[in-house]
């Protein structure tokens, strides 16, 4: 009989004999932390830097903003004007935050680990998802919180002021969350086709910028049907164009402001649903062909 060749040590592991929470916490822990990475908190000082540097240069233009409102009594800029002007310094955050999302573990290859029960496979794109635009609408929405605090504490009108104000804010933050939505669907499907975060940042610019062009040249041709329209070949004028119909007014100051979409805003606002659920979907079905390698 041949002599045993190995020996088993006791090294004091344990069994977990704690709760199992299930589905919806692990969801919730997923969403917890990408919302976390979005904003560099429990990464490195380095990690941090680019969006909190974006938090500070948003926070700064409407603590302006408010400050000259409070010295000439009035509005240099409307909330709703505010998240468009900003939309630039987004796209260069959502092209950071969004492969830092879903790349990273794309490329250590752990989402095995993930997708190991009890989280269903569409769970994992769709907490990362939540947590993008979370972060986006902060972003957006925080300043124009800053702005309603500044006028609401100058405004000449007592509570009546301080009450239209806010009804001048809460359109512009569902508005803010308009472009959060949109930008964080597209951001993210591009982030999760590769595993290079930098070849997901250049995909993610790419798509935002390099559809402007195509904007600009049908916004000239000789028909005002294709002018009119022009504005659906970009996200981000897709959103002002949605902006234009649903909020009127509050994207105009003196007269100017908006998109001049004509009578298309029910086209423009279908084709946001559209992109948005087409993004989505994408997003998941990318997710179940990743799950099933």
């Amino acid at each position: 009989m041949p002599e045993p060749t190995g020996v088993i040590h006791d090294i004091g592991y344990q069994r977990y004999t704690g709760p199992r929470l299930g589905r919806r916490a692990v969801f919730g822990a997923l969403y917890l932390h990408g919302l976390r990475t979005a904003f560099g908190l429990g990464r490195s000082a380095k990690a941090k830097i680019f969006p909190w540097l974006v938090v500070a240069i948003v926070t700064v233009v409407a603590a302006g903003l408010a400050a000259v409102r409070s010295q000439v009594g009035e509005s240099v800029m409307t909330y709703a004007q505010f998240a468009d002007n900003m939309s630039w310094l987004v796209i260069f955050f959502v092209a950071v935050v969004a492969p830092e999302l879903v790349s990273r573990d794309l490329r250590s290859g752990v989402l095995p680990l993930y997708f190991s029960r009890p989280l269903p496979r569409s769970d994992y794109p769709l907490a990362k998802l939540l947590a993008l635009m979370t972060a986006l609408w902060l972003l957006l929405g925080g300043p124009q919180l800053v702005m309603f605090l500044g006028a609401a504490f100058t405004t000449g009108d007592g509570m009546r002021g301080v009450w239209n104000e806010l009804l001048d804010l809460l359109p512009s933050l569902l508005y803010a969350g308009l472009w959060a939505v949109v930008f964080a669907s597209v951001g993210l499907l591009v982030a999760s086709l590769t595993g290079k975060r930098a070849f997901a940042a250049g995909g993610i610019v790419a798509v935002f910028l390099m559809t402007t062009p195509i904007v600009g040249t049908l916004s000239i041709m000789p028909s005002q049907t294709v002018n009119e329209l022009a504005f659906l070949a970009s996200p981000s004028t897709l959103v002002g164009g949605v902006g234009t119909w649903a909020l009127g007014d509050l994207l105009l100051f003196a007269g100017e402001g908006g998109v001049p979409i004509g009578d298309f805003g029910p086209v423009y606002a279908v084709a946001a649903v559209l992109l948005v659920t087409g993004c989505v979907a994408l997003l998941l079905l990318r997710y179940r062909k990743v799950a099933a390698r």
